[in-house]
């Protein structure tokens, strides 16, 4: 019995808690109008770019593209091994490094 109670008090609560009258908004006055900005950026491409509106005039100043770092020159690879074929059909390898 006292289970039941204790999830009706819950249930009850919860319907409360979760109710419109808690929400957090702001109000407005009925006379003041929603400006919008029509060149406000509304997405963006694959590769970065900012998509803008049909309706905006003016588009705003791409930014500044970041600095980029300087490239360090790539270290030398070393020297590829030397295989060579051997045995019946060629099916055996022989690995040999250049300076052997």
């Amino acid at each position: 019995m006292k289970k039941v109670v204790f999830a009706g008090l819950l249930l009850v609560s919860s319907s409360v808690v979760s109710s419109p009258i808690w929400a957090q908004t702001k109000l407005t006055p009925r006379n003041t109008v929603a400006r919008v900005d029509n060149c406000t950026p509304i997405g963006k491409t694959a590769n970065g770019t900012l998509v803008y509106s049909m309706k905006c005039e003016n588009l705003p100043a791409p930014p500044p593209p970041p600095p980029q770092a300087e490239a360090a020159p790539a270290p030398a690879a070393p020297p590829e091994p030397v295989v060579e074929r051997s045995g019946l059909f060629g099916l055996s390898y022989t690995v040999k490094q250049p300076d052997q």
